[in-house]
């Protein structure tokens, strides 16, 4: 599916382009870019030269060297035009809206840029909801079409994992109440079109190594092309021949056809690009490094609710023990779910009125102490007290009931052990209920593993990837969900400090680890991880923890984020590879035609002369054809820069062979066939 917010490349974008490319030259832009940089300071002193000395071969090697630099600025004006035709799209939801701010309990209708962090907001049908935060009461139906380009609304509800809503969505039924999560400003839809627009972009620590590289051979070639000056002096002198092969104009020229220009040209562009192509999968990618890393990262780990299975895990069975009637138990197990807010709690709650026609207002409520759900005790319920005795109700998994009926002198019996095992077996999830030290029996959960998944990690495994899932469950339920997802791990009964611990061993292995997740508990874990990518349906904490968010909430979709994440990479390892080869062969195309006229006897071309293979006309055609040829590869190179390099499963071996081989040689090849072209045109005039 297309994202809304995703443009195609169209002639807006195009013209957009064109304008902001005069715009980059401004100084203060281009001394970000060191190696373009020198060849802006170099049209810069061509164009004093030929005001002060004008000859027609100098004008158009000014020319050429401001179009070289324009045509570096257009790639990446192209590349940044599609973020703001994408941030156009986003900046138009962003409108002030009304919120009805809860004022002691009375809806009070403030302006939407006037509510801060921990504002309660109640939205109705039909309502705009005005900021990022999570329902703290209510089920509504929300349509995120504008963000996720779904038609399809989405059910959000106070409790679990989707309770999370975005600002600038719409609610389409029922009532809830949002409590603000963030200041104005700050928000989901303004950090998009902060990274969508470049804002908050930095250079990755690729590129930032990668610069470092072009500025090294940029400063060897400075000193090669400074130290041709004494030799053509000297040349000319020994020879007794004035060959003005070593003007200034000439020196500048044949500097900027040495230096690697074509990627540092083209190199902000391919980050920027990467992004985008990102965007257009309804990924958001909060961070430049985290879309890099993706493209490296060969552990992952998969939270298993609502990211492996379809997360609606209910209620479907009640399993009494021996001695214990099934009403006897869903009336507890009922009582005991009634502070229990997550899904699974209410579908007990819903379960027993099905089954049983039980309701908790039936019931005499008035001396009960409610006992809500932790993630820590793993369990919820109510104390009742009856005369002198606290009748202890209680539900929850099974290791942490038998701890609770040990620690008050109870015993687990084992056919309350075997109907767990059981339901483990069969992949679904075992609930214990007890009245105070009496186990009653088994509640029966079942998730659904989301189809076609078993596929993808199998394309993933492909790909160098170990899959790892993360669950709560307990280890023979973790087996059957890993063994049915087709993971190639799992962590059973994991807790938050579970999830951290295993991304930390993996990273201090060296590997670069990926974390997908939705709840509250990702969060740590999200935000240690190298590529943490939060489910949109998730919660607030989730999205603020993860450097990337899934817009579909899909979890398979990381196989998109590493395709675009090393298709990124090999883009980058192609052209780098190619520029520098070309680099090369442009060395060997023009020297020799440069100095073909030294050592020279009368009219007859001197013994250098054998060295100019390709037979160009001049000195100045060799030079100017070169310096054109540098500035149309960049513009032929923008449409692979922007749409990247086709990704396919190889090794490393085999990538940097087709590199070698494709790039490599195509590089070496283009500027002898290139230039030669350009030199029999410009042979007309010089």
């Amino acid at each position: 599916m297309k994202s809304s917010i995703s443009p195609s490349l169209d002639g807006a974008i195009l013209r957009r382009a064109c304008w902001a490319a005069v715009q980059k030259l401004d100084p203060r832009v281009q001394e970000k870019n060191p190696v373009m940089g020198c060849v802006f300071l170099g049209a810069v002193l061509c164009t004093g030269i030929v005001t002060v000395d004008f000859s027609f071969f100098t004008l158009q090697i000014t020319l050429w060297l401001w179009f070289t630099v324009l045509f570096a600025n257009f790639a990446e004006a192209v590349a940044e035009g599609k973020g703001k035709a994408q941030t156009d799209a986003l900046k138009k939801m962003r409108t002030d809206t009304l919120a009805k701010k809860l004022v002691d309990n009375v809806p009070v209708e403030i302006s939407a840029k006037d509510l801060h962090a921990g504002d309660h907001v109640v939205c109705l049908a039909g309502d705009l909801i005005p900021g990022d935060g999570e329902i703290v009461d209510g089920i509504a139906s929300v349509d995120e079409s504008a963000i996720t380009g779904e038609s399809a609304p989405v059910i959000r509800e106070a409790g679990g994992d989707r309770s999370a809503v975005t600002g600038g969505t719409k609610v389409l039924s029922d009532r809830i109440v949002i409590r603000i999560t963030v200041e104005p400003g700050n928000t989901f839809l303004d950090r998009m079109v902060q990274m969508v627009e470049g804002a908050s972009r930095k250079p990755t620590p690729n590129e930032v190594a990668l610069n470092l590289l072009l500025i090294s051979l940029t400063l060897i070639f400075v000193l090669s092309v400074g130290s041709l000056k004494a030799f053509v002096a000297y040349t000319e002198t020994a020879s007794h021949i004035t060959t003005h092969a070593a003007s200034l104009p000439v020196l500048i020229a044949l500097f900027v056809c040495l230096i690697p220009t074509t990627i540092s040209g083209l190199l902000s562009a391919i980050g920027i690009s990467g992004i985008n192509r990102l965007t257009q999968k309804n990924v958001m990618a909060m961070s430049g490094k985290a879309v890099e890393a993706s493209g490296d990262i060969d552990v992952l780990l998969l939270d298993k609710t609502g990211t492996i299975t379809l997360g609606n895990r209910e209620a479907v069975a009640f399993l009494p023990v021996a001695g214990v009637s099934m009403e006897q138990l869903a009336q507890v197990a009922q009582l005991a779910s009634l502070t229990d807010t997550t899904p699974e709690g209410r579908s007990v709650v819903v379960l027993a009125k099905e089954k049983f026609n039980y309701r908790a207002q039936d019931l005499d409520m008035q001396t009960a102490v409610f006992v809500p759900f932790s993630a820590e005790t793993r369990l919820s319920g109510l104390d009742i007290q009856e005369g002198d005795v606290t009748r202890r109700l209680r539900k929850g998994a099974t290791d942490s009931l038998r701890k609770f009926v040990l620690a008050y002198g109870g015993n687990f019996p084992e056919e309350a052990q075997r109907l767990s095992l059981q339901v483990a077996e069969q992949g679904g999830t075992p609930l214990a209920v007890a009245d105070g030290i009496q186990v009653l029996g088994i509640i029966s959960l079942k998730d659904t593993v989301k189809g076609g998944i078993k596929e993808r990690f199998a394309q993933l495994r492909k790909m160098g990837i170990r899959t790892v899932m993360i669950t709560g469950d307990n280890p023979l339920t973790a087996a059957s969900i890993a063994a049915e997802a087709g993971v190639d791990d799992f962590i059973a009964e994991a807790t938050p400090e579970t999830k951290l611990a295993r991304i930390r061993y993996e990273q201090a292995k060296g590997h670069l680890v990926g974390m997908i997740g939705d709840g509250t508990n990702d969060a740590p874990a999200l935000a240690q991880a190298d590529v943490g990518v939060a489910m949109n349906t998730g919660t607030q904490a989730a999205r603020e923890a993860g450097n990337m968010i899934d817009l579909d909430s899909n979890p398979t979709k990381l196989i998109e984020i590493v395709e675009t994440g090393k298709q990124l990479l090999m883009t980058r390892g192609a052209l780098t590879t190619f520029s520098i080869a070309n680099d090369v062969a442009k060395y060997f195309a023009i020297l020799p035609a440069m100095f073909a006229g030294f050592y020279a006897v009368a009219d007859a071309t001197g013994p250098l002369a054998a060295l100019n293979v390709m037979g160009l006309h001049s000195p100045q055609s060799a030079i100017l054809s070169a310096v054109i040829f540098n500035a149309l590869i960049i513009v032929f190179l923008i449409p692979l820069a922007l749409r990247g390099v086709a990704y396919r499963p190889l090794g490393a071996s085999v990538i940097l062979r087709n590199n070698l081989l494709i790039y490599g040689v195509g590089g070496i090849i283009s500027p002898f066939v290139g230039i030669k072209l350009l030199d029999c045109m410009a042979g007309l005039f010089f």
